[in-house]
């Protein structure tokens, strides 16, 4: 077990035990690009929201998601308010025969809660009989769960990757198209072409998924939806909620009930 500080620097590749759980209560955090040469792991907060970007995708975890991270693949963990950190690292070999090694968004439902919250505060050992057939009922509700698909694509193009992630480390609104064509100098018909190519969306329809993907962020942490329609400049309330539902199929508050 590791309760960490906030900022405790922790290398779980310098470990020998097969499972390994950390959790810490930490906020503004910038983890970095890195990657774990020996482990996978397991990343979810079961209070707060956290914000993870690959080379090619950005990723929203709110309480209700956690993430699972192949060994070897390059990532970076962002949030800003208060987190309840939760972390568990699995040895390469032994993850690999119960789950394959991709990188995916899994719902988490209240057994997986539970089990995620008893493994990152178990003492670093050999694993006893009563943790392997914990682990046991962990592996079978982690192949149950549901996989979720709110992610955002990431454009490579040198004239926006940059861009984009100053919005993602800001949290910073990105423009409309037009603006973003004075900015970067681009005409808007090849802006709309290079996202669309690069991220199977148009820039309007990309802004708007980075809206979706803010807008969770930003009701897990406490914002009411009149402070939410307002950070992400709708023109009311009604326009935010109308917004939301029409791409989760629920209203905000719904959303957010439906996931306690």
């Amino acid at each position: 077990m590791a309760i960490l500080k906030q900022n405790e620097s922790f290398n779980a590749d310098t470990l020998q035990e097969k499972v390994i759980g950390i959790a810490s209560d930490m906020v503004l955090h910038d983890s970095g690009f890195h990657f774990h040469k020996t482990k996978s792991q397991l990343l979810y907060a079961p209070s707060g929201c956290m914000t993870v970007t690959t080379s090619d995708r950005q990723l929203v975890l709110p309480p209700f998601r956690m993430l699972w991270i192949p060994a070897h693949k390059v990532h970076r963990v962002n949030f800003r308010n208060i987190v309840a950190y939760r972390s568990i690292y699995f040895d390469e070999d032994y993850s690999q025969k119960y789950i394959k090694p991709d990188m995916k968004v899994l719902h988490v439902n209240a057994l997986l809660k539970e089990i995620i919250e008893r493994i990152c505060f178990w003492e670093w050992s050999a694993l006893k009989n009563d943790q392997t057939n914990l682990l046991n009922v962990f592996w079978d509700e982690m192949q149950r769960a549901p996989e979720e698909k709110l992610e955002l694509t990431m454009p490579q193009d040198r004239r926006f990757k940059r861009t984009v992630e100053e919005w993602t480390l800001r949290h910073s609104m990105p423009p409309m198209l037009k603006d973003l064509a004075e900015k970067t100098g681009a005409v808007e018909k090849t802006i709309s072409r290079i996202f669309k190519k690069e991220t199977g969306l148009s820039y309007q329809d990309w802004r708007q998924q980075w809206r979706l993907q803010r807008s969770i962020e930003l009701l897990v942490e406490g914002n009411s939806i009149g402070e939410v329609s307002h950070i992400l400049d709708f023109s009311s309330d009604s326009a935010f909620i109308e917004f939301f539902k029409k791409h989760t199929g629920s209203t905000p508050l719904q959303y957010l009930m439906a996931h306690e």
